[in-house]
């Protein structure tokens, strides 16, 4: 077995992946809570601008289930970076036991006040990001900057947990900051011209008028909680939440309906990376 392919090996273990990769895992307090991924990269010039965590982590007599989708633009270092440190610098807050939705705003802002500080070696690229952190198998916190999004099915029904940060919807806010949102015909609204979402981590040359704040979200677990989906938007340029949901609930398997979701999108014609986690409570 080559170098290459003992890291893939070892980064599979732990749930971090990109490029065309697929896993699997669950939850050891719960052997009903499965959990799959799988990536796809996009017919753009570029490297893979996705990365995954889809993990089960224990944390003295808690367990953690972590799961996050970042999409890079212009950069994979950025995504890669917050694949790597961001879930640590949410579970390092000292409150995040006991107020988990301020340290989760905390470990977003402290993440892309780093990101920027080393510009020089990540880029001036940025990425979005969802993340999920499922509480002892009970109590689901979701926070999300930009328009990768995250979705729950309760008895059939699509509900879309993330916000999509549009420049439009922030438009108000941009121009306070001394920021404008174009709205060219044939193409989507864009802070200064430039991003197509309104807030995101990195970009420092539009920071001042970009936002890195987090939509956080809390999900309780019940008996009608069938599964929820984390993904890019290369599957949500081509499927609605209730089409998503409609396309997996069948499939048993979290991998397979991961894998699957991100072949619907080929059929339908993304070409954007697509990178999708579903993970399964019944």
């Amino acid at each position: 077995m080559t170098g290459k392919e003992i890291l893939h090996k070892m980064k599979e273990k732990v749930g971090l992946c990109s490029s065309a990769d697929s896993g699997k895992g669950k939850s050891k307090r719960d052997k009903h809570i499965t959990h799959g991924y799988h990536l796809v990269k996009g017919k753009a010039g570029h490297p893979m601008e996705d990365y995954v965590v889809a993990q089960f982590k224990q944390v003295g007599e808690n367990e953690l289930g972590l799961f996050a989708i970042f999409d890079g633009h212009l950069s994979h270092e950025i995504p890669d970076y917050l694949q790597s440190h961001l879930f640590e610098n949410i579970l390092n807050e000292p409150d995040f036991w006991t107020e988990p939705e301020h340290a989760i705003k905390k470990g977003y802002r402290l993440t892309d006040a780093n990101i920027l500080e080393k510009t020089l070696d990540l880029g001036r690229g940025g990425s979005t990001a969802v993340t999920a952190i499922l509480i002892n198998c009970q109590k689901l916190l979701v926070a999300n900057v930009g328009d990768s999004r995250a979705v729950v099915c309760k008895n059939g029904v699509a509900k879309q947990l993330s916000v999509d940060h549009e420049p439009s919807m922030e438009k108000e806010t941009i121009e306070s900051k001394g920021g404008f949102v174009s709205n060219f015909p044939g193409d989507v609204p864009r802070v200064d011209g430039q991003l197509a979402v309104a807030r995101a981590f990195g970009d420092k040359s539009l920071k001042i008028h970009l936002s890195s704040e987090p939509h956080v979200e809390v999900e309780m677990i019940d008996d009608d909680t069938e599964f929820i989906i984390l993904a890019s938007d290369g599957l949500w340029k081509v499927m609605t939440n209730q089409e998503a949901v409609d396309a997996i609930k069948n499939i048993k398997d979290a991998r397979s309906a991961a894998k699957h979701l991100t072949e619907e999108a080929l059929v339908r014609q993304s070409t954007d990376d697509i990178s999708c986690v579903v993970v399964r409570f019944q």
